[in-house]
């Protein structure tokens, strides 16, 4: 048990140091103070707003939303005008008399002018230059459906990759990349909990169905201390609380896939409900053609988002949320792939005092996927894989003043990796993996002077990988290889088999913003972050069968330090509101994975003597302009980066380019994007997106030797020393409303796509084959995903 005692001195050190803040003397300024704390909802729906400011005019003082809407304001006795704002709302102003604290809520109705929203905000707030958040990207659900979408389909996921420091190594990849950092460093939540595929269909669309996510937020720096486990970004998803005032629904007819959503009080603003679903449908297409080798394919996912909001009292709010996703792929007799996710989350938040929130949630988390063969096979096999979390946490947020807030948490996830089960003509089942990983942390934002906006807090995290289990030993003076082990160790049920505590598992946090006047500002933020589970693929893009381990005795966790330094600065241009920002980052991290030359990772055991611990690098220069309002919105961003890895192990096999730094995978000279999009009236507006990227790293062949068979073979030397051809496309599209109504009852739309409307072949891989005719001759293949023009419609519905 004394492994874990460092856990508990931490945790004693936190504790103390968050009590050590609550019981300073309040200053003499503020003994005086009253506080005036609520909720601030739509009107319409009911669902608090996160991110709302409300704010003192007399005072120049603000406090902004929590993700659940509630306040806190703390002011001098008297009479004063507040302003509520929120973009897309009205805004509301309201004089207020205060004598004693007070509950006060309000209720911002829509925007029902036309055009006038902000299509990403790279900050929270409506203010990028005040506020103290840095390196962060949200997202306007209204605006995204404005843009074109392949096949119609609205994407959360492939429209952050349209923004400075995001991209994909390509068309139908899994996942995204983030300031040069593989897949798996991205810790993506919905309500809070953990999503380990965020991909349908191959990585073509996101889990995430648009009607059902109500705010997105990604930190790819300047990441608060609340989140941890990842070393690059943190995408935080919130889904629709439901409608607790009155039914309403919507939903889409398109060519690829239909989904719905539904929501609506069972007791008026108690208790509401929200339930949406979407499903794919080329399955049945396939299924129609004569073609044996076509109908006998089956391509289809579906999922499901449910949520309950039951508001006790005036307090008091419990939620109960769920996600339910899979897919399913197969090739006529050949083989079939299925995978999905399923979450769910309960959460209790209480206002304990107008100044302390309070929220307590329970989360599970299940990630299934299985690989196999027709039962009526030749050779039969099934292989089936799951990940498993249970998570508990609870935060407490004191809201000491405008210029004062402190939040202290903790977090606790429970693993369990099945990595494989494999049943039919052989069986075997590689053995099962259990860890525990604990966390807390303390937050504070605050305001010094005038000029200055801070926020720091630290992170403590540890990681202890649990029995039972058997654990290989082998030869400290050799390779690590199958022929050098020496023998091995049996753990019991809950037996410690590795633990990470100690000083390695602190993670500090800072941002600081200095205002240079009232429309710019400059910025700089450092962030620690330790990730203790790895994903074990080395495919160019992660297919949904690569497994998850994690660390252990022969995995080490993986560290990063970043630091990025920035000016932001609003400004008009021909009287229209614009957004420019600036930033650059470093980032180190340690003890990322590469793999060795021809590792074999399928059903390996002692999969840790394929793998290679390696020193990442990643840095570059990010630009964001953007222009807010009128009927021409949009942005232009550019990234200009390298990411980098060096392997240099200390025996031969063990080395990656004679230890000199490499490209990674994901690695992008250039990334520039253009949107735009144009509201003619009410009823039309377009869109358009123009993305063009370096070509991503590759390998090719140096030589080719010979078999004396007569058979020829490419040699390989250094990795990723060449690139595949540079990326380019353009998108349009175009939205009809033919009737608008923005309190009506029912109201539907049309959306027109046209997805690579010169028809562009950009290469997903290039790959060496013999040549047909001449086997002497290798040749280059290019594989495309795309080879020309995809056009798309979508009926669209609301009530």
């Amino acid at each position: 048990m004394s492994n874990f005692a460092p856990m508990k001195n931490r945790c004693s050190v936190l504790l103390a140091t968050l009590l050590g803040i609550a019981l300073l003397p309040a200053p003499v300024e503020a003994q005086s103070k009253i506080t005036m704390s609520g909720t601030v909802r739509e009107a319409k729906t009911g669902e608090g707003i996160i991110g709302a400011a409300v704010s003192c005019e007399e005072l120049k003082v603000a406090a902004t939303t929590n993700p659940y809407g509630f306040y806190s304001l703390s002011l001098p006795p008297g009479t004063w005008t507040i302003r509520v704002q929120f973009i897309g709302f009205q805004e509301q102003k309201v004089k207020i008399s205060l004598n004693q604290s007070a509950a006060r809520d309000f209720d911002l109705v829509e925007e029902t002018v036309f055009v006038n929203e902000i299509v990403v905000t790279e900050s929270a707030g409506d203010n990028p230059v005040r506020n103290t958040e840095m390196s962060v990207a949200k997202l306007n659900i209204k605006e995204i459906k404005k843009i074109p979408q392949l096949l119609g389909e609205v994407d959360v996921i492939r429209t952050l990759t349209l923004l400075p420091g995001v991209s994909t190594v390509g068309e139908g990849a899994n996942g995204f990349n983030v300031r040069g950092g593989n897949v798996d460093q991205n810790l993506i939540l919905l309500d809070e909990a953990p999503v380990f595929n965020s991909s349908h269909l191959l990585g073509f669309f996101s889990v995430f169905n648009p009607d059902a996510v109500k705010d997105l937020k990604l930190f790819k720096g300047g990441t608060p201390a609340e989140y941890g486990g990842r070393l690059s970004s943190v995408l935080d998803v919130r889904q629709k609380e439901g409608n607790n005032r009155d039914f309403s629904g919507r939903g889409g007819l398109g060519l690829l896939s239909s989904r719905l959503l539904l929501e609506g009080p069972v007791v008026k603003d108690k208790l509401s409900y929200m339930v949406a679903g979407r499903r794919s449908y080329a399955d049945i297409f396939l299924a129609l053609s004569n073609d044996p080798t076509i109908n006998r394919n089956v391509l289809y996912f579906y999922d499901f988002n449910a949520k309950m909001n039951w508001k006790i009292d005036d307090k008091n709010s419990l939620f109960a949320s769920g996600y339910y996703g899979k897919d399913v792929f197969g090739i006529d007799d050949l083989f079939s792939i299925d995978w999905g996710n399923s979450t769910t989350t309960l959460r209790w938040n209480s206002i304990l005092t107008d100044k302390l929130f309070f929220h307590l949630t329970g989360i599970y988390s299940d990630y299934q996927y299985s690989l196999g063969t027709p039962p009526d096979d030749d050779f039969v096999f099934r292989w089936n894989s799951r990940i498993q979390n249970t998570i508990g946490n609870a935060s407490l947020r004191w809201y000491s003043s405008p210029r004062f807030e402190a939040e202290f948490g903790v977090h606790n996830t429970y693993y369990v990796f099945d990595p494989a089960e494999i049943t039919g003509d052989i069986s075997t089942v590689l053995e099962r993996q259990i860890a525990l990983e604990p966390a807390m942390y303390l937050s504070v934002q605050q305001k010094v002077g005038l000029r200055w906006n801070f926020e720091y807090g630290l992170r403590s995290s540890a990681f202890y990988r649990l029995g039972p289990g058997t654990e290989e030993l082998y030869n400290p003076g050799e390779a690590r290889e199958d022929t050098s082990i020496v023998g091995s160790v049996t753990y019991e049920s809950g037996e410690l088999i590795k633990g990470f505590n100690f000083l390695d598992g602190l993670e500090p946090r800072f941002t600081a913003t200095y205002l240079l006047d009232e429309n710019q500002s400059l910025k700089l933020s450092y962030q620690r972050m330790r990730q203790y589970i790895h994903l074990i693929s080395n495919t160019t893009s992660p297919t949904p069968v690569d497994i998850w381990r994690p660390s252990g005795l022969h995995i080490d966790p993986a560290t990063s330090n970043q630091v990025a330094a920035g000016w932001f600065r609003n400004f008009l241009w021909k009287k229209a509101a614009m957004e420019f920002s600036l930033e650059a980052f470093y980032k180190d991290s340690r003890n990322v994975l590469d793999y060795k030359y021809g590792a074999e990772l399928l059903f390996k055991e002692n999969i840790e003597t394929e793998l290679l611990p390696g020193y990442a690098r990643s840095y570059g220069l990010e630009f964001l302009l953007r222009k807010n309002s009128g009927k021409l919105t949009g942005w232009v961003a550019y990234t200009l980066s390298r990411s980098e890895i060096q392997v240099a192990g200390l025996y031969e096999g063990e080395t990656i380019n004679e230890g000199n730094f490499y490209p990674t995978n994901y690695d992008k000279t250039h990334d520039l994007t253009i949107v735009a999009t144009y509201t003619f009236s009410p009823k039309w507006d377009v869109g358009a997106i123009f993305s063009f990227q370096t070509g991503r790293p590759a390998t090719y062949p140096s030589a080719r030797a010979e078999f004396e068979t007569g058979i020829t073979y490419p040699v390989y030397n250094n990795r990723n020393q060449d690139r595949i051809p540079n990326y380019h496309r353009l998108d349009l599209s175009a939205n009809w409303t033919p009737n608008p109504k923005p309190n009506g009852r029912w109201e539907s739309s049309w959306s027109f796509g046209f997805y690579n409307v010169y028809g562009r072949r950009n290469a997903f891989s290039v790959f060496p084959r013999q040549n047909e005719d001449n086997p002497q001759i290798t040749e280059l293949v290019r594989l495309s995903v795309f080879g020309g023009m995809i056009p798309s419609v979508t009926y669209n519905f609301k009530f």
